[in-house]
């Protein structure tokens, strides 16, 4: 592969690994904020 094909492969694993963490991030907000109010509102 040419240095520009590497980076260019390069910048695509970097911003899926991106997406991925946001995903990721926005999954353990929802479950948290899930729970907290399965908590508040059973009481």
């Amino acid at each position: 592969m040419t240095p520009e094909e590497e980076e260019q492969v390069r910048a695509r694993q970097k911003s899926r690994a991106i997406v991925t963490g946001v995903l990721l991030g926005a999954l353990v907000i929802l479950f948290y904020a899930i729970t907290i109010a399965k908590m508040s509102g059973g009481q």
